[in-house]
């Protein structure tokens, strides 16, 4: 019997999944999870994946690697796709589609298979991904060929076949989460005018229920890792979860906008993300201190091409590779500490310090001890006009 290895979360699409590959195509189904965040409980993920049919099931906790492989460069990079979306799920795939093609190997699978839909960007990263890292390999996208159309459909063919899912036709909505961020999709989200119901977030407090009083917090950098919170050292992902505790009880970190997806379509997507844009604001902060004008003002337009990159699928492009050396280039300059103040759903930026600082108070200071030589103005002000100063004579 041929093989197939299945990207199995647990969810509703790839549970009924299981079952459909063995029925459709007589697949042997072998299931592999990635543990990046997406559910707590791996006994419960077993015993769902062998109701739902496979006899064999890898569950990788890729947590570490993913922190260190996967975020942190995206995090050098400054990544939010159009600015906001900090790329949580996007930075997962690669991931996945690198372990699926390795599972597909060692079990000498012809097939991988994925839950992603046919209007989705994860079929893109997914498939680009596998095809890139080994393209003898068929790919069988279940969401883009079964007879069902709707998630009730799913909720109830799960039944006849006594697979035990989470989702409810009163709670349909679809749920993708890791360390780095979670995304919410599906039901009442689909309307742009309804502002997403309580309910459906997981990681963050509503403003209602948050503290009235401020948190302060502190985060130190070295060579560019985030390495202590409130000046207790911790490994990148435990550093990661604790910011998502601690910024989600603020109302930290949600996203709720309307997104370009890479299949042509606009979508509203809701996204929560306490620690991503806690790190992401602190590093750019830090580097805001230790780095030149120059370099700044060229990376952002280098960070929204890494982000666009990332969001298409392209994680293993020459291209992005390329881009990931440019900004570890200097990280060994992006150390020091950063406090925020956590007030009410936002993160500010109240404090820097770094040995590489390129801040100097006596220069930009309008008190006592100014050193800036303010004779030297007039003449840079003149230079810099130059080329302008003929426009309206020469019109």
């Amino acid at each position: 019997m041929k093989k197939v290895v299945l990207a199995y979360s647990g969810g509703l699409d790839t549970s009924c999944a299981v079952k459909w590959l063995q029925e459709e195509f007589g697949l042997e189904v072998i299931c592999f999870s990635a543990f990046i965040g997406e559910v707590s409980d791996k006994t419960k993920l077993r015993k769902r994946a062998e109701a739902a049919g496979t006899k064999k099931i890898y569950i990788e906790d890729l947590k570490e690697e993913f922190a260190r492989d996967f975020i942190l460069p995206a995090l050098w990079a400054h990544a939010r796709y159009e600015g906001k979306y900090p790329l949580a799920t996007a930075l997962g795939r690669p991931l996945i589609a690198k372990h699926l093609v390795e599972t597909a190997q060692r079990e000498k699978a012809q097939y991988v298979a994925h839950g992603c839909t046919g209007k989705g960007n994860d079929q893109v990263r997914i498939e680009v991904g596998v095809r890139t890292l080994d393209p003898h390999l068929k790919i069988i996208a279940p969401l883009r060929q079964w007879e069902f159309k709707t998630r009730d459909e799913e909720i109830d063919y799960a039944k006849r076949n006594k697979i035990p899912v989470d989702a409810t036709k009163a709670s349909p909505y679809s749920i993708d989460k890791n360390i780095w961020g979670i995304a919410i999709e599906a039901g009442i989200l689909e309307n742009p005018w309804v502002e997403p119901p309580e309910a459906a977030y997981v990681m963050t407090r509503a403003i209602s229920k948050v503290s009235a009083k401020p948190k302060y917090i502190e985060i130190d950098f070295e060579k560019g890792i985030p390495v202590k919170l409130n000046g207790v050292r911790k490994g990148l992902v435990e550093l990661i979860d604790s910011l998502n505790t601690i910024a989600g009880a603020y109302g930290v970190g949600r996203f709720d906008q309307i997104e370009n997806r890479l299949v042509g379509i606009k979508s509203r997507e809701v996204y929560e993300a306490p620690a991503a844009d806690v790190l992401l604001k602190a590093h750019e902060e830090l580097e805001g201190l230790v780095m030149d004008r120059e370099f700044l003002h060229y990376k952002k337009v280098l960070s929204e091409k890494y982000a666009e990159l990332v969001y298409f699928g392209l994680w293993f492009s020459p291209l992005k590779e390329a881009l990931d050396s440019f900004f570890a280039s200097n990280q060994f300059r992006v150390t020091g500490k950063l406090r925020f103040k956590l007030d009410k759903g936002h993160a500010i930026c109240v404090g820097r310090q770094s040995k590489h600082s390129l801040y100097s108070e006596k220069l930009a200071t309008y008190s006592k001890g100014d050193t800036f030589d303010r004779s030297s103005s007039e003449g840079f002000v003149k230079l810099w006009g130059l080329p302008y100063e003929g426009l309206k004579r020469r019109s």
